[in-house]
Parts: structure tokens; sequence; C-alpha cells
């Protein structure tokens, strides 16, 4: 048991040899320590003071390309309305333009038969007018042989006229 217990000689080597030490290190070792320290805390709370201001202009970003994809999307939106817009508008003027070239096309065409119908019809009349006059000539020429018919169809004529 005396093992376990100690001397009175120890006690105060020990405390001593403590006082010691713990004067150099106040002296030379505990200002470099206390400044590691302080240093250290500093630089942890600019790193969190940094990260906190880093994390705010992320939110901040994060807001900003929100909006500007909300805007874009809106933007995007609002130009295939326009450009919906104008290919209806273009296809209703494309097809009021056939309409309107159809109809001209129509009215040339009924016009060009027109002529056409008037011209036949002119040519008809110029070669049943000759045909007429042929066959006129030649009924005339053998009316006019024989004096007796002649007088009788003058007569027969003149009666047609009276009676119109």
């Amino acid at each position: 048991m005396d093992l376990l217990l100690p001397h009175l000689g120890l006690i105060f080597w020990t405390l001593i040899a403590f006082l010691i030490v713990f004067f150099l290190l106040k002296k030379y070792a505990w200002t470099a320590i206390l400044k590691g320290l302080n240093d250290r805390e500093t630089n942890i709370a600019e790193s969190i003071a940094s990260a906190e201001k880093v994390k705010l202009e992320i939110a901040q970003i994060k807001g900003e390309n929100e909006a500007l994809l909300t805007a874009a999307r809106e933007e995007r939106a609002i130009m295939i309305k326009e450009a919906k817009a104008t290919k209806e508008k273009m296809i209703a003027e494309a097809k009021e333009e056939a309409k309107t070239q159809a109809a001209k096309i129509l009215v040339d065409a009924q016009a060009a038969i027109q002529q056409q119908k008037m011209a036949a019809i002119t040519d008809i009349k110029n070669q049943v007018g000759k045909l007429v006059v042929e066959v006129s000539e030649k009924v005339l020429r053998r009316e006019l042989a024989n004096k007796p018919e002649q007088e009788n169809f003058i007569n027969q004529l003149a009666q047609e006229i009276k009676l119109n």
C-alpha cells in the first residue's frame, strides 16, 4: 500500500516542476497558442460569414434565374402566338389571293370563250350568208329563165309582204 500513497517530497518536487513548466509555457508558448486559437477563430468566423454571403448570393442568383426563365417562357409563348397569327394571316392572304386569281382566270376564260363564240358565230353567219347568196343566185338563175314563173314568184312575194 505504500506504493499507492505518494510521499511529501514527491508532491513538493512535482509541484515545483509543474510551476516551472507552467511559467515557461505562460511566458513563451501561451501567447502563441492564444494567438493561434484567436486567428483560427477569426478565420473560421470569416469563412462562415463568407459562406453565408455566398449562400445569399446563390439564392439571389437562383431567384434571378427563375425570373429570367419565367420571362423567357412568357416571351417564347408570345413569339409562338405571334408566329401562329402570322402563319394564319399568311395562309388567309394566300387563300384570298388564290381565290382572286381563280376568279380573274375564270373571268378571262369566260371572256375568251365569249370572244371565240362570237368569232365562230360571225364565221358561221358569213359562211351561211355566202351559201345563201350562192343558193339564191342559182335559184334566181333558174327562176329568171322562165318568165311566167318569174311573175308568179313576184306576186307570191308581194302577198307574203302584205301578210307580215
